[in-house]
């Protein structure tokens, strides 16, 4: 009898518990188990998309390494030292970490739904990573005009796999940023196409990391060895 008054009285309190009287807990929990449900579409699509990253990282990772291994296998010819000009690869940065933040300017923008700003701050993310590609298509011509391909030296097939490897993720992302631009001014600011717009900051972002790694480890050590 004891226990079923017991029971009885917090049967009803229990009932009429919010969620938001117990600190928030159980209206933030999103684990899929618990009162929050499963997580949201965007937080699962990004998760998604830090695996491909994460992979993507591991790719370059290996052809880091090949290059440390092949650095020095000149076979008798230049080095870097006599192809590389830091001048050129120093604008080439300041043109890829600038439209990284013209990016974010971009997806700024797109959060407070603004259309003309979102879509200027993706073209001009665009230029500046047009312009980064066209110095890296042009010191690429001037080095195998000058006998320095791929097949010249064991180091320079390892320098064109790994920064030609940077320059077509380079490529592709500005498909992708063509493709996103043509789909907001079409569609708007739909809850796809906003995932989309975050998935290719997140790939920009990482080209940005892997080539500050490019333009030390290669460039700066190798003109100065």
């Amino acid at each position: 009898m004891t226990n079923h008054a017991f029971s009885s009285d917090i049967s009803p309190a229990s009932q009429t518990l919010d969620p938001h009287e117990l600190g928030g807990h159980a209206a933030r929990s999103a684990t899929g188990h618990g009162e929050g449900g499963p997580a949201s579409k965007f937080v699962t699509v990004a998760y998604g998309f830090w695996i491909f990253l994460l992979s993507d990282i591991i790719m370059f990772s290996a052809l880091f390494a090949a290059y440390a291994v092949l650095a020095k296998a000149t076979a008798g010819g230049p080095t870097g030292k006599d192809l590389f000009e830091p001048a050129r690869v120093a604008v080439q940065t300041g043109l890829l970490l600038t439209s990284s933040f013209t990016g974010g300017l971009a997806t700024l923008a797109a959060y407070r739904r603004s259309m003309a700003a979102t879509q200027l701050w993706l073209f001009v993310t665009g230029l500046l990573g047009a312009a980064f590609l066209f110095l890296e298509m042009q010191e690429f011509a001037v080095m195998i005009g000058l006998q320095a391909g791929p097949s010249r030296s064991a180091f320079l097939s390892a320098f064109f796999a790994l920064v030609g490897c940077h320059g077509a993720h380079v490529s592709l992302g500005l498909l992708w940023l063509g493709t996103m631009m043509a789909q907001l001014w079409v569609k708007g600011f739909r809850a796809d196409i906003l995932r989309r717009l975050h998935c290719f900051g997140l790939f920009w972002h990482a080209l940005d990391i892997i080539w500050v790694a490019i333009f030390t480890l290669v460039y700066l050590l190798g003109a100065s060895s």
